[in-house]
């Protein structure tokens, strides 16, 4: 079998000559893509539904969520059915062609950008509720973050269309590089998050015996900003261990080359970065109590409404 010659074509991705020894491997993945891409469509289209009717949500955490979830619609909508594609067409020993190459690249950039810097953007916000405290709702305005949402949009959609003309050695380095230093600064982000906390729950302690009133209605507020600070480190520790695989597997690529359990690893790793954009609904409801309640609202009316017109 002839190799293709697209340029656009990663080291990662398996060769025709290789179809043989991942065929198995190819049908698992096929299968795999198959039923997350639409758990990713419907969970996330009830977690938009559910986030835009939670009003106790504050609207700039709302606007960031929502971007998240369009993001990991994306992902089932575009992002997997392309990759499926590309696996039937490997599991039949074709080989699709340049444009099929790009197009899933650019698409699978575009909406994995997003969510990596969205989620930088979460945790941001929240440090930021935590550490300005009362002061935040001033600086932290909902067209503020709707500039951040949109420039999160235009920066990961001018980064994928660039791979187009990045040689694919130094687009792999230089998307390792990207997210490592992301993950990195989200790291930080906690870190000075799990400080802050400490410090203003040891200040409201210290206020309790004097002004109590103040105090209990600090404490609510205080215990509602930590279950959210708590459901989006969720989401950040589930991106981790669904990416780190597949930078793991480009790491290994990278030095000792390509051989046949890299490339069943490179495959497994893929569907793995796509199972995170279905894991994210799944923390919202079990982290989000109000988003829980929400989503639970929507699929009551909806089996009352199924009910209803089959009477």
């Amino acid at each position: 079998m002839k190799k293709s010659s697209c340029e656009a074509v990663p080291q990662y991705f398996p060769k025709i000559s290789e179809a043989e020894d991942v065929y198995s491997t190819y049908i698992a993945n096929s299968v795999l893509n198959n039923f997350l891409s639409c758990t990713g469509i419907m969970l996330n289209i009830i977690t938009m539904l559910a986030i835009r009717k939670t009003s106790s949500l504050s609207k700039t955490l709302k606007a960031l969520l929502l971007s998240l979830a369009v993001s990991d619609f994306g992902v089932g909508v575009l992002s997997q059915p392309l990759y499926t594609s590309l696996l039937v067409k490997w599991l039949q020993k074709s080989i699709p062609s340049c444009s099929n190459y790009k197009v899933f690249l650019v698409i699978m950039l575009l909406f994995s950008l997003a969510s990596l810097f969205g989620v930088l953007a979460i945790s941001v916000d929240r440090f930021l509720a935590v550490h300005l405290h009362l002061r935040y709702r001033e600086l932290v305005t909902h067209k503020r973050v709707v500039v951040v949402v949109i420039l999160i949009w235009l920066l990961s959609g001018f980064l994928s269309l660039a791979t187009l003309w990045v040689p694919p050695g130094i687009r792999s380095t230089i998307l390792a590089i990207s997210v490592v230093v992301v993950v990195l600064m989200t790291t930080i982000v906690y870190i000075r998050v799990y400080l802050a906390v400490r410090r203003h729950k040891n200040q409201i302690q210290a206020l309790q015996v004097q002004v109590a009133a103040r105090t209990a209605g600090e404490i609510v507020h205080f215990s509602s900003l930590i279950k959210s600070v708590v459901g989006v480190f969720y989401v950040y520790l589930v991106f981790v261990a669904c990416y780190s695989p597949f930078f793991i597997c480009l790491a290994a690529i990278k030095i000792n080359g390509p051989t046949i359990a890299l490339t069943r690893f490179s495959l497994f790793s893929w569907t793995l970065v796509f199972l995170n954009s279905s894991l994210n609904p799944v923390i919202y409801c079990w982290k989000m109590r109000h988003i829980r309640q929400s989503i639970m609202d929507i699929l009551r009316n909806m089996c009352w409404h199924r009910n209803h017109t089959s009477l």
